[in-house]
Protein backbone atom coordinates (compact mmCIF):
# COMPACT_ATOMS: atom_id res chain seq x y z
CA UNK A 1 0.00 0.00 0.00
CA UNK A 2 1.24 3.47 -0.66
CA UNK A 3 2.22 6.15 1.97
CA UNK A 4 1.30 8.69 0.00
CA UNK A 5 -2.69 9.70 0.22
CA UNK A 6 -3.34 13.04 -1.26
CA UNK A 7 -1.84 14.74 -4.24
CA UNK A 8 -1.53 18.79 -5.43
CA UNK A 9 -1.40 19.15 -8.95
CA UNK A 10 -0.15 22.23 -10.13
CA UNK A 11 -1.77 23.46 -13.96
CA UNK A 12 -5.52 22.42 -15.41
CA UNK A 13 -5.06 22.03 -18.91
CA UNK A 14 -6.14 19.26 -20.34
CA UNK A 15 -3.06 16.93 -18.96
CA UNK A 16 -3.63 18.36 -15.83
CA UNK A 17 -6.98 17.96 -15.25
CA UNK A 18 -6.76 14.34 -16.48
CA UNK A 19 -4.33 13.41 -13.98
CA UNK A 20 -6.05 15.00 -11.55
CA UNK A 21 -9.01 12.79 -12.83
CA UNK A 22 -6.83 9.91 -13.10
CA UNK A 23 -5.20 10.00 -9.56
CA UNK A 24 -9.00 10.11 -7.93
CA UNK A 25 -9.92 7.15 -10.16
CA UNK A 26 -6.74 5.73 -8.09
CA UNK A 27 -8.25 6.33 -4.45
CA UNK A 28 -6.67 9.86 -3.75
CA UNK A 29 -7.80 12.73 -2.28
CA UNK A 30 -6.31 15.23 -4.70
CA UNK A 31 -6.36 19.10 -4.94
CA UNK A 32 -5.99 20.60 -8.75
CA UNK A 33 -4.51 24.10 -9.40
CA UNK A 34 -6.03 26.34 -11.42
CA UNK A 35 -5.17 30.09 -12.37
CA UNK A 36 -8.60 31.23 -13.84
CA UNK A 37 -11.55 31.10 -11.10
CA UNK A 38 -13.76 30.25 -13.68
CA UNK A 39 -11.87 26.90 -14.33
CA UNK A 40 -12.04 26.01 -10.63
CA UNK A 41 -15.71 26.64 -10.17
CA UNK A 42 -16.67 25.18 -13.27
CA UNK A 43 -14.88 21.95 -12.05
CA UNK A 44 -16.45 22.30 -8.77
CA UNK A 45 -19.66 23.25 -9.66
CA UNK A 46 -20.34 21.01 -12.79
CA UNK A 47 -17.71 18.81 -12.50
CA UNK A 48 -15.99 19.43 -15.88
CA UNK A 49 -13.44 21.15 -17.69
CA UNK A 50 -15.52 23.06 -20.29
CA UNK A 51 -12.40 24.90 -21.48
CA UNK A 52 -9.77 22.03 -21.87
CA UNK A 53 -11.73 18.87 -21.80
CA UNK A 54 -15.09 19.59 -22.75
CA UNK A 55 -17.63 16.80 -22.81
CA UNK A 56 -15.66 14.80 -20.08
CA UNK A 57 -17.28 14.61 -17.03
CA UNK A 58 -14.59 14.80 -13.35
CA UNK A 59 -14.97 12.34 -10.60
CA UNK A 60 -17.21 14.37 -7.91
CA UNK A 61 -14.76 14.67 -5.17
CA UNK A 62 -12.32 15.95 -7.33
CA UNK A 63 -11.48 19.62 -5.61
CA UNK A 64 -10.44 22.99 -7.68
CA UNK A 65 -8.57 25.97 -6.29
CA UNK A 66 -6.91 28.81 -6.85
CA UNK A 67 -5.19 29.05 -3.79
CA UNK A 68 -1.17 27.84 -4.46
CA UNK A 69 -0.80 26.90 -1.02
CA UNK A 70 -3.45 24.55 -0.93
CA UNK A 71 -2.63 22.79 -3.72
CA UNK A 72 0.96 22.79 -2.70
CA UNK A 73 0.58 21.63 1.00
CA UNK A 74 0.08 17.57 -0.20
CA UNK A 75 2.12 14.34 0.45
CA UNK A 76 2.88 14.21 -3.85
CA UNK A 77 2.52 17.07 -6.12
CA UNK A 78 2.19 16.32 -10.10
CA UNK A 79 3.86 19.99 -11.98
CA UNK A 80 1.54 19.84 -15.13
CA UNK A 81 2.20 23.59 -16.20
CA UNK A 82 4.18 23.54 -20.11
CA UNK A 83 7.79 23.17 -19.94
CA UNK A 84 8.53 26.72 -20.34
CA UNK A 85 6.47 28.14 -17.48
CA UNK A 86 8.00 25.40 -15.21
CA UNK A 87 10.32 27.55 -13.39
CA UNK A 88 7.86 30.34 -12.73
CA UNK A 89 5.36 28.02 -11.32
CA UNK A 90 8.35 25.86 -9.54
CA UNK A 91 9.35 29.35 -7.74
CA UNK A 92 5.97 30.16 -6.28
CA UNK A 93 5.14 27.07 -4.97
CA UNK A 94 8.52 26.36 -3.10
CA UNK A 95 7.69 28.27 0.08
CA UNK A 96 5.32 25.92 0.59
CA UNK A 97 6.31 22.56 -0.35
CA UNK A 98 7.46 20.11 2.36
CA UNK A 99 10.86 18.98 2.22
CA UNK A 100 11.57 15.54 0.45
CA UNK A 101 7.90 16.07 -0.68
CA UNK A 102 8.05 14.26 -4.64
CA UNK A 103 7.72 16.52 -7.06
CA UNK A 104 6.76 14.93 -10.35
CA UNK A 105 7.17 16.48 -13.44
CA UNK A 106 4.72 16.02 -16.37
CA UNK A 107 5.67 18.83 -18.90
CA UNK A 108 7.29 16.81 -22.07
CA UNK A 109 10.08 19.63 -22.79
CA UNK A 110 13.39 21.55 -22.59
CA UNK A 111 13.36 25.06 -21.15
CA UNK A 112 14.27 27.27 -23.91
CA UNK A 113 16.19 30.32 -22.46
CA UNK A 114 18.73 27.68 -20.43
CA UNK A 115 18.54 23.83 -22.47
CA UNK A 116 17.90 22.95 -19.18
CA UNK A 117 16.02 19.92 -18.64
CA UNK A 118 13.02 20.02 -16.21
CA UNK A 119 14.57 17.88 -13.24
CA UNK A 120 17.44 20.67 -13.77
CA UNK A 121 15.05 23.52 -13.16
CA UNK A 122 13.21 21.73 -10.26
CA UNK A 123 16.15 21.08 -8.38
CA UNK A 124 17.29 24.68 -9.02
CA UNK A 125 13.77 26.14 -8.17
CA UNK A 126 12.73 23.90 -5.11
CA UNK A 127 16.18 22.06 -4.14
CA UNK A 128 14.06 20.66 -0.97
CA UNK A 129 12.08 18.46 -3.35
CA UNK A 130 12.53 15.16 -4.59
CA UNK A 131 12.57 15.13 -8.42
CA UNK A 132 10.26 12.53 -10.79
CA UNK A 133 9.62 12.61 -14.22
CA UNK A 134 6.47 11.16 -15.68
CA UNK A 135 6.25 10.98 -19.05
CA UNK A 136 4.64 8.21 -22.37
CA UNK A 137 2.38 7.66 -24.80
CA UNK A 138 -0.59 9.44 -23.36
CA UNK A 139 -3.49 11.45 -24.41
CA UNK A 140 -5.29 13.78 -21.75
CA UNK A 141 -8.74 12.70 -22.87
CA UNK A 142 -7.86 9.29 -23.11
CA UNK A 143 -6.52 9.20 -19.45
CA UNK A 144 -9.49 11.38 -18.18
CA UNK A 145 -12.24 9.05 -20.16
CA UNK A 146 -10.16 5.92 -18.01
CA UNK A 147 -8.61 4.54 -21.04
CA UNK A 148 -6.39 2.28 -20.63
CA UNK A 149 -2.95 3.92 -20.76
CA UNK A 150 0.64 2.66 -19.60
CA UNK A 151 3.39 5.19 -18.94
CA UNK A 152 6.91 5.39 -16.91
CA UNK A 153 7.24 6.94 -14.04
CA UNK A 154 11.08 7.92 -12.87
CA UNK A 155 13.08 8.49 -10.06
CA UNK A 156 16.43 8.10 -8.60
CA UNK A 157 15.39 6.11 -5.71
CA UNK A 158 13.72 2.73 -6.69
CA UNK A 159 11.89 2.22 -4.13
CA UNK A 160 10.17 5.82 -4.25
CA UNK A 161 9.44 5.25 -7.70
CA UNK A 162 7.82 1.58 -6.82
CA UNK A 163 5.98 3.72 -4.71
CA UNK A 164 4.76 6.73 -6.25
CA UNK A 165 3.49 3.69 -9.08
CA UNK A 166 1.10 2.30 -6.62
CA UNK A 167 -0.33 6.04 -5.13
CA UNK A 168 -1.29 6.78 -8.93
CA UNK A 169 -2.18 3.15 -10.41
CA UNK A 170 -5.86 2.57 -11.23
CA UNK A 171 -7.09 -0.37 -13.53
CA UNK A 172 -6.71 1.85 -16.14
CA UNK A 173 -3.40 3.51 -15.91
CA UNK A 174 -0.12 1.03 -15.47
CA UNK A 175 3.26 3.11 -14.50
CA UNK A 176 6.40 1.01 -15.09
CA UNK A 177 9.34 2.60 -12.52
CA UNK A 178 12.22 3.61 -13.97
CA UNK A 179 15.36 5.39 -12.20
CA UNK A 180 16.37 6.90 -16.22
CA UNK A 181 15.18 10.58 -15.02
CA UNK A 182 17.44 11.98 -18.10
CA UNK A 183 16.52 9.08 -20.50
CA UNK A 184 12.58 9.53 -19.63
CA UNK A 185 13.11 13.65 -20.27
CA UNK A 186 14.79 12.87 -23.61
CA UNK A 187 12.12 10.88 -25.07
CA UNK A 188 8.99 13.46 -24.25
CA UNK A 189 11.00 16.46 -25.08
CA UNK A 190 12.68 15.24 -28.06
CA UNK A 191 9.56 13.45 -29.62
CA UNK A 192 7.25 16.53 -29.64
CA UNK A 193 9.81 18.35 -32.20
CA UNK A 194 9.79 15.21 -34.31
CA UNK A 195 6.09 14.95 -34.27
CA UNK A 196 5.83 18.13 -35.98
CA UNK A 197 7.51 16.79 -38.91
CA UNK A 198 5.44 14.00 -39.29
CA UNK A 199 2.96 16.51 -39.28
CA UNK A 200 4.45 18.23 -42.27
CA UNK A 201 4.74 14.51 -44.00
CA UNK A 202 0.62 14.17 -43.32
CA UNK A 203 0.09 18.03 -44.79
CA UNK A 204 2.02 17.81 -47.54
CA UNK A 205 0.30 14.69 -48.70
CA UNK A 206 3.57 12.62 -49.28
CA UNK A 207 2.75 9.41 -48.19
CA UNK A 208 2.41 6.86 -45.90
CA UNK A 209 6.10 5.56 -47.03
CA UNK A 210 7.50 8.79 -46.23
CA UNK A 211 5.70 8.85 -42.73
CA UNK A 212 7.24 5.84 -41.78
CA UNK A 213 10.61 6.34 -42.70
CA UNK A 214 10.12 9.53 -40.94
CA UNK A 215 9.34 8.52 -37.59
CA UNK A 216 11.94 6.04 -38.44
CA UNK A 217 14.58 8.19 -38.82
CA UNK A 218 13.63 10.74 -36.46
CA UNK A 219 13.77 7.85 -34.01
CA UNK A 220 17.48 7.47 -34.76
CA UNK A 221 17.94 10.79 -34.18
CA UNK A 222 16.23 11.06 -30.51
CA UNK A 223 18.36 7.70 -29.73
CA UNK A 224 21.43 9.65 -30.63
CA UNK A 225 20.47 12.42 -28.51
CA UNK A 226 19.83 10.48 -25.64
CA UNK A 227 23.10 8.36 -25.63
CA UNK A 228 25.21 11.53 -25.31
CA UNK A 229 23.45 11.84 -22.05
CA UNK A 230 24.29 8.28 -21.07
CA UNK A 231 20.79 7.91 -21.46
CA UNK A 232 19.90 3.94 -20.71
CA UNK A 233 18.79 2.11 -24.21
CA UNK A 234 16.27 0.55 -23.03
CA UNK A 235 14.48 3.95 -21.53
CA UNK A 236 14.22 5.17 -25.23
CA UNK A 237 13.42 1.87 -26.70
CA UNK A 238 10.05 1.81 -24.03
CA UNK A 239 7.24 3.74 -23.54
CA UNK A 240 8.61 7.11 -22.60
CA UNK A 241 10.95 6.56 -26.31
CA UNK A 242 9.44 4.65 -29.17
CA UNK A 243 6.01 4.24 -27.25
CA UNK A 244 5.52 8.04 -27.06
CA UNK A 245 6.76 8.56 -30.22
CA UNK A 246 4.58 6.76 -32.06
CA UNK A 247 1.87 8.20 -31.05
CA UNK A 248 2.51 11.64 -31.02
CA UNK A 249 3.49 11.20 -34.47
CA UNK A 250 0.78 8.85 -35.62
CA UNK A 251 -2.45 10.91 -34.28
CA UNK A 252 -3.77 14.21 -35.47
CA UNK A 253 -5.21 14.28 -31.77
CA UNK A 254 -0.93 15.59 -30.84
CA UNK A 255 -0.58 19.10 -30.79
CA UNK A 256 2.48 18.77 -31.79
CA UNK A 257 1.46 16.94 -35.17
CA UNK A 258 -1.51 18.63 -36.29
CA UNK A 259 0.52 21.65 -35.59
CA UNK A 260 3.00 20.22 -38.53
CA UNK A 261 -0.28 18.79 -40.27
CA UNK A 262 -1.07 22.60 -40.80
CA UNK A 263 2.44 24.13 -41.16
CA UNK A 264 2.39 21.36 -44.34
CA UNK A 265 -0.84 22.59 -45.37
CA UNK A 266 0.81 26.38 -45.85
CA UNK A 267 -0.83 27.97 -43.08
CA UNK A 268 1.33 30.16 -40.87
CA UNK A 269 2.71 29.37 -37.14
CA UNK A 270 1.74 32.70 -36.04
CA UNK A 271 -1.85 31.53 -37.29
CA UNK A 272 -1.54 28.00 -36.19
CA UNK A 273 -0.72 29.90 -32.39
CA UNK A 274 -2.97 32.08 -32.81
CA UNK A 275 -6.41 29.57 -33.14
CA UNK A 276 -5.13 27.05 -29.79
CA UNK A 277 -5.79 27.54 -26.44
CA UNK A 278 -3.41 25.09 -26.17
CA UNK A 279 0.63 24.85 -26.27
CA UNK A 280 2.35 22.69 -28.28
CA UNK A 281 5.76 21.99 -26.86
CA UNK A 282 7.77 21.02 -29.88
CA UNK A 283 7.99 24.79 -31.13
CA UNK A 284 9.43 25.36 -28.05
CA UNK A 285 11.66 22.71 -27.78
CA UNK A 286 13.25 22.73 -30.98
CA UNK A 287 15.15 25.51 -30.71
CA UNK A 288 16.81 23.85 -27.48
CA UNK A 289 17.48 20.65 -29.19
CA UNK A 290 18.88 22.13 -32.09
CA UNK A 291 21.53 24.32 -29.64
CA UNK A 292 22.00 20.74 -27.56
CA UNK A 293 22.82 18.64 -30.63
CA UNK A 294 24.87 21.50 -32.36
CA UNK A 295 26.92 21.84 -29.16
CA UNK A 296 27.29 18.04 -28.62
CA UNK A 297 27.65 17.69 -32.58
CA UNK A 298 24.83 15.04 -32.61
CA UNK A 299 23.69 15.03 -36.19
CA UNK A 300 20.06 15.94 -36.07
CA UNK A 301 18.56 16.92 -39.04
CA UNK A 302 15.56 16.38 -38.75
CA UNK A 303 14.88 18.49 -35.61
CA UNK A 304 17.35 21.16 -37.45
CA UNK A 305 14.88 21.56 -40.16
CA UNK A 306 11.91 22.41 -37.63
CA UNK A 307 13.64 24.38 -35.77
CA UNK A 308 14.77 26.22 -38.91
CA UNK A 309 10.89 26.31 -40.17
CA UNK A 310 10.29 27.87 -36.33
CA UNK A 311 12.67 30.50 -37.00
CA UNK A 312 11.73 31.77 -40.34
CA UNK A 313 14.67 30.77 -41.80
CA UNK A 314 13.61 28.15 -44.41
CA UNK A 315 10.13 27.63 -46.10
CA UNK A 316 8.36 23.72 -45.66
CA UNK A 317 9.37 22.75 -48.71
CA UNK A 318 13.07 24.10 -48.53
CA UNK A 319 13.21 22.23 -45.40
CA UNK A 320 12.02 18.84 -47.48
CA UNK A 321 14.20 19.57 -50.45
CA UNK A 322 17.31 19.83 -48.10
CA UNK A 323 16.71 16.75 -45.99
CA UNK A 324 16.18 14.62 -49.60
CA UNK A 325 19.41 16.05 -51.12
CA UNK A 326 21.43 14.93 -47.80
CA UNK A 327 24.75 12.87 -49.08
CA UNK A 328 23.80 8.95 -48.93
CA UNK A 329 25.08 6.77 -46.26
CA UNK A 330 24.57 3.43 -44.33
CA UNK A 331 22.23 3.04 -41.90
CA UNK A 332 24.34 2.56 -39.42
Amino acid sequence: MSTYKTIGVIGAGAWGTALAQSACLAGRKVTLWAREVETVDTINQAHENTHYLKGIKLEPNLTATANLKQAAENDVLLMVTPAQFVRQSAINIAPFVKDQTPVIICAKGIETTTSKFMSEVLSETIPNATPAILSGPSFAADVAKGLPTAVTLATKDESLSKDLSKTLSHKALRPYWSDDLIGVQIGGAVKNVLAIAAGIVVGKQLGASAHASLISRGFAELSRFATSFGANPKTINGLSGLGDLVLTCSSPQSRNMSLGIELGQGISLDDILTSRNGVSEGVYTAKAVSAIAKDRQIQMPISDAITAIITNSISVDEAINTLLSRPLKAES
